[in-house]
């Protein structure tokens, strides 16, 4: 089990995994060009994925602390590390913690927790705003648009209306320039014969 937990199966297992999803895209790729080899890419790469999330799922999450940064020595999987109470290993090369170096760090700490706090605070503030007022707002919008929609309707009825009766008097004029004409012919003829 220690070969799952080495920095070497670490790599390989994330190098697979990137390769595996860049086949699958070439795959994908080739498919939408309609490609001959595009199927089969997006295959391979869709196996190799499914085996390697078989595989995390066998062998679950690692947690991922950086204790090394505390415990120099720690991200080396056999290392014999003293707690910081019981000073330098016997026999280890690593050097002991300075108590000021793990003051500054917990006081480092202590500060971006006392950030977050506000943070914090101040999304229960706005967690804590009424927002009822802005339902009705919303409500009050939603029925101005309808009546201005209602309106732009009845504007666009009353332009076709007004088309409709610019073509009805067109045609009135055209008749009654017609009919004035008819009407000019039998008052000359009228006036020839007296």
């Amino acid at each position: 089990m220690s070969f799952f937990k080495s920095p070497t199966f670490k790599y390989v297992k994330n190098l697979l995994i990137g390769l595996g999803a860049s086949v699958v895209m070439i795959g994908a790729l080739g498919k939408l060009n309609s490609t001959s080899w595009g199927g089969m890419m997006i295959t391979v790469g869709l196996l190799v994925e499914a085996f390697l999330f078989f595989l995390l799922g066998v062998l679950g999450p690692e947690k991922d602390y950086y204790w090394e940064k505390l415990y120099p020595g720690l991200d080396e999987y056999s290392a014999n590390i003293a707690s910081l109470t019981d000073g330098p290993t016997t026999g280890s090369s690593h050097k002991a913690l300075n108590a000021d170096v793990v003051e500054n760090k917990l006081g480092g700490m202590l500060t971006e927790l006392q950030s977050m706090s506000k943070s914090l605070g101040s999304l229960k503030a706005l967690q804590e705003v009424d927002f009822t007022q802005t339902g009705d707002q919303l409500k009050a919008m939603n029925n101005f648009y309808s009546r201005m929609n209602d309106a732009m309707n009845s504007l666009n009825a009353s332009v076709e209306d007004t088309k409709q009766y610019q073509a009805q008097m067109s045609s009135l004029s055209k008749n009654l320039t017609s009919l004035n004409a008819v009407y000019g012919n039998i008052l000359s003829a009228y006036n020839v014969k007296n």
